[in-house]
């Protein structure tokens, strides 16, 4: 019996211990979390279970301990702040605070808890990492059933992503806005209106732009039907519209309301929910520009009319060609003209029909016009369809990828010019013979009078060779007075070398200045030639350098002449890009080196300008000049490839203008030594003389003989060729003539150096087509007449030259 009360006080006790404790957990309204449980303590009433279990953050703090502490955190809390419950529970929540938050939401919230109120706060806090975070946070007081205060109820929401997205709302809205108010262009949402089958009746407007009055001329349509405000509108745009708002496809077009009396270009889009029916319009009246179109057209046609009958009735060729060079489209007048028809030259290349010997030029023109330049009076011939041949004069545009000419029939044109040409140049054949003769009669009189006198028995020594050099000097005034015939006829020999012209004109100063006198001003000017041609030749050309001084000379010589000895006269060196039209002659685009002659003279009269590069014209009395000096620059300035202009003017001067074409940035070669050295005394040297006219090879010979060389005479090029094979090396230099029947001197001369490429040859000829066209091709020229000095120093030359290479090729190095 004892033990069982003893037992039965036992469990008493422990019954009040853990009644105790129970109580005492009530007493603090928490319950200790298990071993490993992660959430924060929750209490066993239903407070804390509802709060442990909801996906909202929730907190509880006990306002009846000190700084009202945080005694409960859910999970979801946790998961918002980034903190663990161990660092959350046992202090008060303003550590979540940070340098954004507002003082005044916390004074709000600090204002509630104390008056025991519910507050609804939405505070900046932060997250454990530092990052922020907007935190919308309702607050509630907990009292028991006596009335007293437990807790503080806390539920947290996220509001950071609602807020940013509200933000960015607001800013679309107002970007929205003030492009809805800014653009030009009307726009309005309509409310369409159906009736039982579906069929648009009307729409209402909900809402238009500032500029939707100014492109329709309505005003106050918000809230009401369209067919209040514009009754008689048309059916299609019921149609329109409805069938956007019925099937989602956006529409683009243009049409008439004819009951506004404007054109609208109009975009139309459905927009919101499909049972709402609402339809965004954009649009823009385009009335003004279709009553521009519509005379655009108008007159487009009138002018396509136009063309068409201009294209048609043209008697000139016109066509329309690609820059690949094929024909596109001909006019009638192609078969009116050539008999070409447009099945025929449609397709075919523009330069199938040119003329062989004008393919060339029109090729070239081809080019400038691809490249966009104007094409001005291009004559070519065209050939017709029966084999016949007309000179065409075309004129070309280049439009696009394309270009447009026009060609005028100047055959006529071209057989007058011939014709006056001819008439022309028996004129000037006349004058030349006559010219020609008159000065070659006086040379002769020299000549003859000197030889007669020569005749004399027991004539001093003093008056011998007096006349000996009389006839000597009249020699050398016959010779130049040929190299200008042949200068004026462009068959003089030239020996072109690359030189520069400002150079050249500064070395001429100090004779220029001699032949003026002391009273007439002269002055040389010299431009840059500019980067395109660096170094000292800048202003180079490939010319005749001995002709080009002769030239300069000849046109200062007519200067100091107009000036009659007083005045100014100027020469002035600069590069230019083209030559100027002159005498019926296009203008020639290119790189030019031009060089100017200026006096103050009396000019010449506007009836001699056309005449005075005529051989013989002059303008100065009997005995003061030849009239061959103006032709010897016509002619060195042609043969040159360049021209020549001369502008006047009675009283005030003339200038007279040589251009020659200018070359790249070739070296100028230096001059040759001024005498080779002489050959040994008794050196025997031989040479093999080629020349067909017996006079003059019997001369050659006697001469050589005369200054030491030995010589064998070869009448033709072939007997020439097997007098050299025959005895090989005899010979150490070559004298050959150019102008020979059969092979002429400069093929033998090539034919040598293909057999023996170290043996020199000099040429000899007072005229040769062959070097007037194609020049000495690198081989030593003497002009007929020529001295014995003249021969001895060529030949010296030309055997030291080749010495010199021989021991160059011999060098080791």
């Amino acid at each position: 019996m004892g033990d069982e009360v003893e037992r039965l006080r036992g469990r008493e006790r422990a019954l009040e211990a853990e009644n105790a404790r129970l109580r005492a957990q009530l007493a603090d309204g928490v319950r200790r979390p298990e071993a490993g449980q992660r959430t924060s303590p929750a209490g066993a009433d239903l407070l804390f279970t509802a709060a442990e279990k909801t996906r909202m953050p929730q907190i509880v703090t006990d306002p009846n301990r000190p700084d009202n502490p945080i005694v409960f955190a859910n999970r979801a809390f946790q998961d918002l702040c980034g903190y663990g419950a161990e660092e959350l529970v046992g202090r008060n929540c303003r550590f979540l605070q940070g340098p954004g938050t507002d003082p005044a939401d916390v004074a709000r919230l600090r204002d509630a808890i104390a008056a025991r109120r519910d507050v609804v706060v939405e505070i900046l806090n932060y997250h454990r990492d530092g990052t922020p975070f907007r935190n919308e946070l309702y607050v509630s007081p907990v009292f028991d059933g006596e009335g007293r205060l437990r807790y503080f109820f806390g539920s947290q929401l996220d509001v950071t992503r609602f807020r940013t997205e509200e933000g960015k709302l607001a800013e679309s809205e107002a970007r929205y806005r003030t492009l809805f108010d800014a653009i030009d262009a009307g726009f309005c949402i309509v409310e369409m209106r159906f009736d039982a089958d579906e069929r648009a009746i009307d729409y209402r407007f909900l809402e238009v732009n500032p500029a939707f009055q100014r492109q329709t001329g309505l005003g106050d349509v918000i809230g009401r039907w369209v067919s209040e405000v514009v009754p008689a509108l048309e059916r299609r745009w019921f149609d329109v519209y409805g069938a956007v708002a019925l099937t989602g496809r956006p529409v683009r077009f243009e049409s008439g309301a004819v009951a506004m009396g404007r054109w609208f270009d109009v975009h139309a889009l459905r927009i919101g929910d499909p049972v709402q029916r609402r339809v965004a319009i954009l649009f823009n009246d385009i009335s003004e520009r279709r009553e521009a179109e519509a005379v655009l057209q108008a007159t487009a046609r009138d002018r396509t009319a136009e063309r068409d009958l201009v294209w048609r009735a043209s008697r000139d060729l016109l066509v329309v060609c690609g820059f690949d060079g094929v024909y596109r489209a001909v006019n009638p007048a192609w078969r009116e003209m050539l008999g070409w028809g447009e099945e025929q030259l449609v397709g075919a290349r523009f330069d199938t029909f040119v003329h062989p010997d004008d393919r060339a030029e029109a090729q070239q023109a081809f080019a400038r016009i691809v490249r966009g330049e104007v094409l001005d009076n291009l004559d070519v011939r065209l050939r017709a369809a029966d084999g016949a041949e007309r000179w065409i004069s075309w004129n070309a545009i280049a439009q696009g990828d394309l270009f447009c000419a026009a060609g005028r029939d100047v055959t006529e044109r071209k057989a007058l010019e011939e014709q006056l040409r001819q008439s022309q140049k028996l004129e000037a054949v006349g004058q030349l013979t006559g010219g020609v003769a008159h000065d070659f009669n006086n040379l002769l009189t020299v000549i003859k009078s000197s030889t007669d006198l020569l005749k004399r028995p027991n004539l001093p020594e003093e008056r011998r060779l007096r006349y000996v050099a009389a006839i000597s000097d009249t020699v050398d005034r016959a010779a130049k007075l040929t190299g200008q015939l042949l200068a004026f006829a462009r068959r003089q020999t030239l020996t072109p070398e690359v030189f520069d012209v400002g150079r050249a004109v500064t070395a001429l100063s100090e004779m220029v200045g001699t032949l003026t006198g002391a009273r007439i001003r002269f002055e040389a000017e010299v431009a840059a030639g500019g980067d395109r041609h660096a170094g000292p030749e800048r202003l180079a050309v490939n010319a005749d350098a001995s002709q080009f001084d002769t030239a300069v000379v000849n046109m200062v010589v007519n200067a100091r002449d107009a000036m009659a000895g007083e005045g100014r006269l100027s020469i002035r060196v600069r590069p230019t890009s083209a030559i100027p039209a002159v005498r019926t002659h296009p203008s020639v685009p290119g790189d030019f080196v031009a060089v100017s002659i200026s006096d103050t003279g009396a000019g010449i009269a506007p009836e001699d300008l056309e005449r005075i590069f005529e051989p013989f014209f002059t303008t100065k009395g009997v005995g003061q000049g030849t009239g061959l000096g103006l032709s010897q620059v016509f002619g060195f300035a042609k043969q040159s490839g360049g021209e020549i202009t001369v502008t006047s003017e009675r009283g005030a001067g003339t200038t007279f203008t040589l251009y020659l074409p200018r070359v790249g940035s070739e070296r100028v070669p230096l001059p040759d030594a001024a005498e080779p050295a002489p050959l040994a005394s008794g050196h025997g040297t031989c040479v093999l003389v080629v020349e067909d006219n017996p006079e003059v090879g019997a001369f050659a010979e006697q001469a050589l003989r005369e200054i030491g060389f030995s010589t064998v005479w070869a009448t033709d090029a072939e007997r020439a060729l097997a007098e050299f094979e025959r005895v090989p090396f005899r010979f150490e230099v070559v004298f050959s003539d150019v102008v020979m029947p059969g092979m002429n001197g400069v093929e033998l001369a090539h034919e040598i150096r293909r057999r023996r490429p170290d043996m020199p040859v000099v040429l000899a000829s007072g005229y040769s087509h062959v070097m007037a066209e194609q020049g000495t091709q690198g081989f030593p020229l003497l002009r007929k007449p020529y001295s014995i000095a003249d021969l001895s120093r060529m030949l010296r030359r030309a055997i030291q030259d080749a010495r010199s290479n021989r021991d160059a090729d011999r060098s080791p190095v």
